[in-house]
């Protein structure tokens, strides 16, 4: 068993790029059900993930920041609360499990960082599930 075996991969994966907006990412979210969304740089890179609690903490913090006008926010200028890390798609399989101990998913990038897809931590669950023998 290695990453490939988990990769749900990212022409089935909701992303955003660098060049979205805070709308942007709304609707994305509301769309694909995520509560949290990788971004990819111009290039294809992993460049971050944005949560919906990023979005929330945005608009508490700033004044006037409503639906109407949201569209004004880069992506990329949104704090992001926490940093969801990504693994090599030839990286040890334990290194991947670790990080999807503390995150949703993880993003998955080749050796030059371009985004693959993501690892979703429910597929790892019912991997596990459905292999665990007495």
């Amino acid at each position: 068993m290695d990453i490939k075996s988990f990769l749900y991969p990212k022409n089935e994966v909701s992303y955003l790029v660098t060049s979205s907006n805070m709308k942007d990412a709304m609707d994305k979210l509301e769309a694909s059900h995520y509560t949290a969304i990788p971004i990819l740089d111009e290039k294809g890179l992993y460049f971050g993930t944005i949560s919906e609690g990023d979005l929330l903490w945005k608009m508490k913090a700033t004044p006037g920041l409503c639906f109407d006008n949201m569209h004004e926010i880069p992506v990329v200028s949104i704090k992001k609360r926490l940093k969801v890390e990504c693994v090599e798609i030839g990286a040890d399989l334990d290194d991947m499990l670790a990080l999807a101990a503390d995150q949703n998913f993880v993003p998955v990038v080749d050796a030059d960082r371009v985004f693959l897809g993501i690892i979703r931590r429910k597929d790892i669950i019912a991997y596990y599930t459905r292999n665990i023998r007495d």
